[in-house]
């Protein structure tokens, strides 16, 4: 996996993570959904580079 992707799903689980807690804190269920669903693109991000490096070798 490239330093570049890895560090882009990281970052995208990262302030999904951040925006899901505070939203779901603050009661604005729309934004934690949002934050979710930011967090669950990189997640999935991460697979298809993990998946990519293990086709490679």
């Amino acid at each position: 996996m490239s330093a570049g992707e890895r560090a882009k799903a990281k970052a995208e689980q990262g302030v999904g993570k951040a925006v899901r807690k505070a939203a779901h804190a603050l009661g604005n269920e729309t934004t934690a959904a949002k934050g979710g669903a930011l967090e669950a693109r990189g997640k999935a991000r991460e697979a298809k580079e993990k998946s990519k490096d293990t086709f490679k070798h």
